[in-house]
Parts: structure tokens; sequence; C-alpha cells
């Protein structure tokens, strides 16, 4: 190669991977490549109501040509375009380009939605619109294919395949007029599919292509090309019984919906398969396993602006030892979901991989995992044999530490129930991030592990508004104008759930299996519940909700569990340790204990008043528990005791007074 040949594919590489680079941390970042979404500074917005979506997808999928707003309007209403249609994408139009640039000025078209003739156009920086990095990644593919140079042309259509995250159906199919959009989107991920699958094939690194070779024949299962190419890089990879099956699948999918027999080239693949020798089995032991077990994200993720601009701002920072970040909050306030997210946000910046394990800390029904056995299960993730796991737990605990010495890895430890448990599984590298979730604020973990606590929070009412709404548009039986019209009905079922997205995601589900139910009947029949004692115990779609309070419930004390049980019988808006003494009968010291044991269990909250107050649904559970626990006759003396304090301490069923001016409870 001479020197001019090497310049010139030196800067074509950084010209075409540029954009790659740049969509990871951009800004603003758009996915059309499967499901619509957007980022900004990595948070995820809301696209708006489904419609508004709608033509912000079209408008990406044309990759900075321009479609006419007559186009627009039969793309999006077909014969049946109100006398407003014009109007209404004026003002989504308008919408989008205020969600894409919070800071532009009023009716400035600002740099992305621009105006062209009687349409509009998307015009994507480098970097922002996965779909322009994907054709500009498969165009330099094509030419150092064309220029003699393969394993180039293999890195680039890797990259470029990694784009795609479904079918683009999800965000543009909507009836047979806007079939041919997604299809001929499609069709691009399919041909650099096989163009690929030739090239691994080739230069025998078949086990690049298959995810996405997987991803496409899922896509297309009657595409005969694409599953032709991933038989090929099945049998290329030594996995040749799985690579016969995905061809008699294949087989009977085309008999069956189309009469006809595999084509040529379906039969070759059939061919090479056969006639490839037996592949020698995988060694046992892989020390550079590179695993991968992150939860899927949570399609519906909303908000969290503040945790998420948190955790990236340690993440940036420099370290000697591992960033530990432990999550507490409430039960169903979406710790997870948050740790999950922010997960797969960064997981590209780990390149030993991802381990995730749930160390059952939340489950009322199953003991929490042990130190061993937790340590098993990552040992074994990292492709340790179950043979070569030592006995003991130092031991392992050793293994472990050798074996994420120097590694860049990601570990979620899902629902801890105390430090001890995470002590014996953090990495021994200063380039891991370790990511904990804790009902608990776990801080024995910061004391001795220098761990960051990130308390998580109920979401705001706009956050909250978002989240039921995503929840109910994924159902597709909800409209986006019932949303609107029923704004009352929204939040009432909202504050019924208490902001709780736990809460917030069962009754969606329930709204969804009830889709002839009014929203404004379903926050009735919410609001009977309320007032029918223990209705909430089951049938309710607040039932699930409620159920997650159990497992902190369980390891109450005693004392603490019966306070926990008649607090609901204090006012709304909370209550005092001494007036929590008198609904116990206890001092004042063993009512602080208790109370002491119920906030460090999320169960109760308090604020810098010492005023002591419970989630409306957590108060629903103490209640449901007890009127199946504690008899008639204590409630009733609680209650009266409580009346009696009240009555002796003026004043305090508005700012509770200081401490020094209340009597002592009363006796009994």
């Amino acid at each position: 190669m001479t020197k001019a040949q090497a310049a010139d594919r030196s800067d074509r590489f950084t010209l075409v991977s540029a954009p790659v680079s740049t969509l990871r941390t951009a800004v603003l970042r758009l996915q059309i490549l499967g499901p619509l979404r957007i980022w900004r500074n990595g948070v995820e917005l809301d696209v708006g109501p489904p419609q508004q979506a709608y033509l912000l997808a079209l408008l990406l999928s044309r990759d900075g040509r321009p479609i006419s707003t007559d186009d627009l309007i039969d793309l999006i209403w077909d014969q049946d375009a109100p006398a407003s249609a014009l109007n209404v994408i004026h003002k989504y139009v308008g919408a989008l380009r205020r969600l894409l640039e919070p800071a532009l000025p009023a009716r400035e078209t600002g740099s992305y939605l621009m105006r062209q003739g009687n349409g509009y156009l998307f015009a994507a920086r480098p970097g922002t619109l996965d779909l322009t990095s994907f054709r500009a990644l498969t165009r330099a593919a094509k030419d150092d294919r064309a220029a003699g140079h393969p394993a180039d042309a293999l890195d680039r259509y890797v990259e470029a395949l990694r784009l795609w995250n479904g079918s683009t159906a999800d965000a543009l199919a909507r009836d047979s007029a806007t079939t041919g959009l997604h299809t001929a989107l499609d069709g691009e991920f399919h041909e650099a599919c096989c163009a690929a699958a030739e090239l691994a094939v080739a230069l025998d690194q078949s086990s690049r292509v298959l995810p996405s070779l997987r991803l496409a024949a899922r896509m297309a299962p009657l595409h005969e090309q694409v599953q032709a190419g991933l038989v090929r890089a099945l049998a290329a990879d030594g996995q040749q019984a799985e690579a016969l099956a995905v061809f008699r699948a294949t087989r009977e999918r085309l008999a069956e919906d189309l009469g006809i027999d595999p084509g040529p080239a379906l039969q070759e693949a059939q061919r090479q398969v056969l006639s490839r020798p037996e592949a020698p089995a995988p060694p046992l032991y892989a020390p550079d396993a590179r695993p991968a077990q992150l939860p899927p994200a949570l399609p519906t993720f909303v908000g969290r602006a503040r945790e998420l601009t948190f955790l990236a701002d340690l993440l940036s920072e420099p370290r000697t030892s591992p960033l530990i970040v432990a999550m507490d909050g409430m039960a169903g306030v979406g710790k997870s979901a948050l740790a999950t997210h922010f997960a797969h946000q960064v997981a590209d910046r780990f390149v030993d991989g991802q381990l995730y394990l749930d160390l059952r800390g939340r489950s009322a029904d199953e003991d929490d995992l042990s130190a061993g056995e937790a340590l098993r299960s990552l040992l074994s993730s990292l492709d340790v044999p179950e043979r070569d796991i030592p006995a003991s737990v130092d031991a392992r605990t050793g293994a472990y530490r050798s074996l994420t010495a120097r590694k860049r890895l990601l570990v979620v430890l899902d629902n801890a129930r105390e430090a001890t448990q995470i002590r014996r599984l953090l990495p021994n590298s200063s380039d891991c991030l370790v990511l904990v979730t804790s009902r608990a604020p776990l801080v024995g973990l910061a004391v001795h592990d220098g761990a960051h606590l990130l308390h998580v929070d109920l979401p705001d009412l706009p956050s909250a508004r978002s989240l039921f709404r995503r929840r109910l548009e994924r159902s597709r039986h909800r409209s986006a104008a019932e949303f609107a019209t029923r704004a009352t009905a929204v939040d009432e079922i909202i504050a019924r759930c208490g902001r709780l997205p736990l809460a917030l995601a069962s009754v969606a589900g329930w709204l969804s299996a009830r889709p002839r139910l009014s929203l404004a009947a379903a926050a009735t029949e919410l609001r009977d519940d309320a007032d029918r004692p223990g209705a909430f115990s089951g049938g309710s779609p607040l039932s699930d909700a409620l159920s997650a309070f159990a497992w902190s419930y369980r390891r109450l004390s005693p004392e603490a569990a019966r306070l926990f049980r008649l607090f609901p019988l204090t006012l709304s808006a909370g209550a005092t340790a001494e007036a929590c003494a008198g609904l116990g009968g206890t001092t004042t010291a063993a009512a602080r204990a208790s109370l002491r044991e119920l906030t460090l269990a999320t169960l109760l909250d308090e604020d810098d008043r010492g005023v002591y107050s419970a989630h409306v649904l957590a108060r629903a559970y103490g209640h449901a528990m007890s009127l199946a626990t504690d008899p008639t006759s204590d409630r009733a003396a609680a209650t009266t005791r409580l009346s009696r304090y009240y009555a002796q301490a003026p004043g305090c069923l508005d700012t509770p007074p200081p401490r020094s001016e209340l009597p002592p409870p009363l006796a009994g």
C-alpha cells in the first residue's frame, strides 16, 4: 500500500467513524432504527402523543430529505384528515422544536426541523441520528471492500449493524400506506447483514455478526438471503446443530406461508453445513469471558434527570478504587429501573462485560442470597467451571478478586438487604462500576467502602403523568386524546397511587386488561377501594404494589410492626414521636426506637421538624395488616389514646409544638 493510499484510508476512517462515537456522547441523540427514542444529555425524553411521534419518525426516516405537508397529512390521517390538519402539523413541529432545543426562543426555527418549500426536513448533525451514521458506515464498508480491504469493510459493517435495535416498523408502521417506509429501511439492514455475513465467514470471524443476523432473522423470518446468511455464519462458528435447526424452521415457514421450497441460497447454505466437519468442543474454562447480563432496559422509563446527572458526574471523576453507588428508596419507587437504565447507557465503556445479580433482599418468600452463593454465581458468570470454584467463602472471594483485577466491569447488585451482603462482591479494579439497590440506606458501605449513597425519591407529578401515559399508550387501547381530556381523572389516579411507579404500572396494566373502562371510572373504582376496609388486600389493581411492602414489614420487630399497623390511625399530615407514644401506649423512648426502625425500612419518613408520615400505599398496607392482625378492641383503645393525647396537646393538630410543651402519654 502506498503512503497516499494509507492517508486516504485514514482520512475516510476519521470522517465515517466520527458519527458513531459522537452518537454515543452527543448532547442530542435520536434513534429510528428500532423504536423511536430521543436522549438529551443521556436522559431519555418523552416524544409526546402518538401523532406527534409519528410525524417525527417520518421526518427522521427521510434522513435529510424534505417531505411535503400534503404527504405528511396523507401519511398521518390517510382519508380522515380533519380540516385543521395543517395547523396540527405546525403545532407538532413547534412542540418538537422545543423538545429538541428547550432554550429555543418562541417562533424560532432552530437547528433540526427546517422548513423547505411546502414541507419540512430533519437536518441531522454528525452523530445525532443513528440512520445517518448507519448509512455512512455501510457506504464506507462498500468502498473498503471494493478497494480490496475486506477486514476494514467487516469492521465498518459490524459497527453499522450494532446501531439497529429492532424493526423500524415500531416507529413507522401504521397502515398499508406506510408499509413501504419501514420495509425499505429494514431492507437496508438485511442487505448489510448479508454482506457482513459473507465477509465474516470468509475471514473466520462469524461470531462478530451473529447477534445482528439473529435480529434480522427475527425481523424477516421469510427472507431467504438473511436466513441463509445466518445458517452459514452459525456453521462457520461451529454451531452446526443450530444452523440446521434454522434451515428446517425456515423451510417449514416457506411451505406453510408461501407454499414454496427453499431457494438456491438456502439450499447451498444447508449443503455447506452438512459438508463442514464437526467442530471441536469449546474449552470449559474461558478466562477472557465477556458476560452481558444486564436485564432489558424498561421501555417506559421517563424522568430521573437529577439522578442520571449525578451518576454521570460520578463516573467522570478520577478514582483509585471501584466506583460504588448504593441507591436506596421505598418499595416500588424505581431503584432497579434507574440502575438498569443507567447501566445500559454506559455499558459500552466497560469492555470486559456486565454482571447482574439479584440478591433477593426484597423477597418475603425466600431467603437472601448468601455471600457464598453470590460468589459462586459471579464466578460461574466469568466462566469458571463448577469443579474449579473453591469450597470456602474466603477462597471464592480471593478467586473473584483475582479474576476482576485490572478489568473494566460493570456490576449491578440488585435488592441488597445490608452492606455485609455486598462487601465480598466488590471487584478488584478502579475501572469498575458497581450499582447497588436497596430499600434501606447502606451506610456501612459508605463508611467502610467509600460508596456514594443516592436516595431515590418519588417522581414529581409531571414525570408521574408521563410514566402513566407511556404505560397506557403501549397497550394501544388508550388514545392521547382520552389522556388529555381526562386530566382530572388521571391526576386522581396518580394521587391514589401516591406517584409510586410500581403502583402506576399496576393500574396501567389493569386498565390495559379492561380497555372499555374509562379513566374516570377507574378513578372512581380506586376511590371506592380506598374507602372500603381491606379492599386493597386482593383483587384491586393496587394489590401487587401493596404486596411490595411485605418484605419490609415481615422483617420488623414486633414492637415496630405493631406501631406500623396502628400508624394509619394518625392524621395524614403525620405525627410526632410523642403522638406515636400515645397511640401505642408506650414511652416516648420506646416509640422513637420503633420509629427509627420503620424509617430505616422506608415504611415511614421523617421530615426536618421531627414529624413522621407514611406513603398513602404504606398506610393502606398497614391498615390492611391491622384489620387482619389486631383485635377491634386494641384498635379502638389506640384511637382513644391518640384522641386524648391530641386533646391534651393544643395546637399539635396543625403544627407540632416544641416537645418540651407536650404532656407525657396517658397511662395504658
